[in-house]
């Protein structure tokens, strides 16, 4: 969420931002949150007022008191009655009016970096760098569903039986190495000097507005009926949350932590679920990293976490690309995303992995995160937030990358020791 005072302060730098992201619809937003908040701006000056003639009256009622002139007091009293019966109904109308106010700005996208591409959607993101090499074998790669079936380690039928579409059933050595990658991705943030975290599953209503847009809460999150908790669809929702309403100390910035996680996801949208294999599905863990830091040191967290991603991937032999977002492509509170692809030699293209974001103080805002300075200021920290791994989908780039012509799987050695010393996924 931008700040009301820019918003008033530079309208058409506003509206030329929502433009950019292709969001015209949302224009109308900008002049009326300005109008609404130069009514609130009036209703303050006329309470101001009125306290100011409340402090007065006030006054001469002791000294007309003091002096025995009672009449004349109970009608400056009957005065201050009225002052506050005023000053309630302004209240009322300002606080209703800031509600409103929020509401409009809760849906105004936050500015977005001046270097991002400008496009309308993923199909313009911008391809900007490569790491490994993309091979493609001299053998044919099965897709993954089957390359999982054949060590007997997915079973989608069942799960469909039991839960429906988008669930699945992993079972021995996939699961196996479902849990592997996991506790290496873990282990490998930790060694980077994050703190390790479980965080709840589940969160409250005001921590989803706080931490996504109106968009893509409708679009992702799972309610649980009759409560005000919502099933998160990656950890980094509870743990930005997790200092909502914080004024945290500058000397314990960054804050740096990594969690995991199951991750619940409707996933409407023209994409839709998967059907046969684990690409795109309702259900799925994930390993994440979050950092809090000051205004200044943002951009360089968000070069060093999305590089940390390509440390991982490479270390379990899988090519990755940078692919910077278009700004089309952003999510409202994003001021600048890239996603790290993988490289599939089977369909001899990469797809998503991970996602790493700069918010700047968006979320802060929404949240009421801020620091102390040095100066003894309350300011708005800044967040970032970056997908350390995410299986299944990321155990398609995984299997493919390191499938043999016999049909068994590599196993870097990096991952070894989480797959017990093993070498080899041999069939059954």
């Amino acid at each position: 969420m931008l700040d009301r005072k820019f918003v008033r302060e530079n309208p058409e730098l506003v509206k030329e931002n929502i433009k950019k992201k292709f969001q015209d619809h949302k224009l109308h937003l900008v002049d009326e949150v300005i109008a609404l908040d130069e009514k609130v701006r009036e209703l303050k000056v006329k309470g101001d007022t009125l306290r100011s003639e409340r402090n007065q009256v006030s006054n001469e009622i002791g000294a007309l008191m003091r002096e025995q002139k009672k009449d004349l007091a109970e009608e400056k009293k009957t005065r201050v009655t009225e002052i506050n019966q005023e000053l309630v109904s302004i209240e009322e109308e300002e606080k209703n009016l800031n509600e409103e106010i929020t509401s409009k700005m809760m849906m105004i996208p936050n500015m977005i970096a001046p270097d991002v591409p400008i496009g309308e959607n993923d199909t313009q993101n911008v391809d900007e760098e490569h790491f490994g090499e993309a091979k493609v074998p001299n053998f044919e790669i099965p897709y993954h569903a089957d390359i999982m079936a054949s060590f007997n380690g997915i079973d989608k039928d069942a799960a469909g039986r039991v839960s429906g579409t988008g669930f699945y059933y992993l079972m021995g050595d996939i699961a196996r190495l479902h849990s592997a990658v996991l506790a290496y991705a873990r282990d490998f943030m930790i060694d980077k000097g994050f703190t390790y975290c479980i965080p709840p599953y589940m969160i409250h209503g005001d921590a989803v507005n706080g931490v996504m847009s109106f968009e893509e809460k409708e679009n992702m999150m799972y309610k649980i009926e009759g409560e005000d908790l919502y099933l998160i669809g990656t950890s980094e929702h509870s743990m930005i949350a997790k200092f909502k309403d914080q004024i945290l100390k500058e000397s314990d910035l960054p804050i740096t932590m990594t969690s995991y996680s199951p991750c619940f996801r409707k996933e409407i949208g023209s994409h839709g679920i998967e059907e046969r294999g684990v690409y795109r599905i309702h259900q799925f863990e994930k390993q994440e990293m979050i950092v809090i830091c000051k205004p200044e040191d943002s951009e360089s967290w968000y070069d060093k976490m999305w590089h940390y991603s390509v440390e991982l991937f490479l270390s379990l032999n899988i090519p990755v690309r940078k692919l910077v977002c278009c700004s089309g492509d952003l999510a409202d509170l994003k001021y600048r995303s890239c996603d790290i692809e993988a490289w599939s030699p089977r369909q001899q293209k990469y797809f998503e992995v991970c996602s790493c974001s700069n918010l700047t103080d968006a979320q802060a805002r929404r949240l009421s995160i801020k620091y102390k300075n040095d100066k003894g200021e309350n300011v708005l920290a800044h967040t970032l937030n970056n997908t350390v791994i995410a299986p299944p989908r990321m155990l398609i780039a995984f299997l493919e990358n390191n499938l043999c012509e016999d049909g068994s799987i590599d196993i870097p050695e990096k991952l070894r020791p989480y797959m017990g010393g093993k070498e080899k996924i041999e069939k059954n």
